[in-house]
């Protein structure tokens, strides 16, 4: 093997070892600085990637995150005992559904989709659970929060982008929407960027007021 090849090597067996040991999705920055100068993290992992492609555990693309996850088709073997000390309500279900599908969106945004009023206390759950985040602000009178989706999020649910979310009939059959929403309802494509044009970042310290008052 040649001096290059031999680099390239040690190369993919530190990313191995790095996302391996990660109990958490890696960002390539995250693994640059252990794989010395000019290393093309890009092309390493998914290079890792082909080579995982037909094992029992692969390595996945989490939004922009990477980590090792139980091959698909063979993860009913593995499946653990979840406690859940705050199972989701179906409003909470709701409101992720719609913050996914239409973010960037604002409490007031929701509840127009949802038809009936999102209480502070559901969002808060679902900031709590690291699949929603808090964006910025909208750029109109009272300043509203922006939310939107996680790197957790895609990674919970088997998601590599916003783009791989399913489709209206999956979400009605999965019950994560309910008959109360218009039956004429259009799913959007989610904006997955940074902020808008129509929005603003958050204060120094925001602690997430609706109306952004003091």
């Amino acid at each position: 093997m040649s001096e290059e090849g031999e680099v390239r090597e040690r190369q993919l067996r530190v990313l191995e070892a790095l996302l391996f040991a990660s109990a958490q999705p890696l960002l390539p920055a995250d693994l640059r600085a252990y794989l010395g100068e000019g290393a093309d993290v890009g092309r390493l992992l998914v290079e890792l990637q082909a080579r995982y492609a037909p094992r029992g555990v692969n390595l996945v693309r989490r939004g922009e995150r990477w980590a090792f996850r139980t091959a698909e088709d063979l993860s009913f073997l593995l499946r653990r005992e979840q406690q859940e000390t705050r199972p989701l309500s179906r409003a909470a279900l709701e409101t992720l559904a719609i913050i996914a599908y239409h973010q960037p969106a604002t409490r007031a945004e929701i509840e127009e989709v949802r038809g009936v009023a999102t209480g502070k206390g559901t969002i808060d759950l679902l900031l709590e659970t690291g699949w929603v985040r808090m964006r910025g602000r909208r750029r109109t009178p009272g300043r509203p929060v922006t939310y939107g989706t996680t790197d957790a999020f895609l990674d919970h649910f088997g998601l590599e982008a916003l783009s791989d979310l399913p489709g209206l009939d999956d979400l009605k059959g999965a019950g994560l929407l309910s008959g109360r929403l218009p039956p004429d309802l259009q799913i959007p494509l989610p904006f997955a960027g940074g902020l808008r044009d129509d929005e603003e970042a958050l204060d120094p310290h925001d602690e997430g007021d609706e109306d952004g008052e003091a």
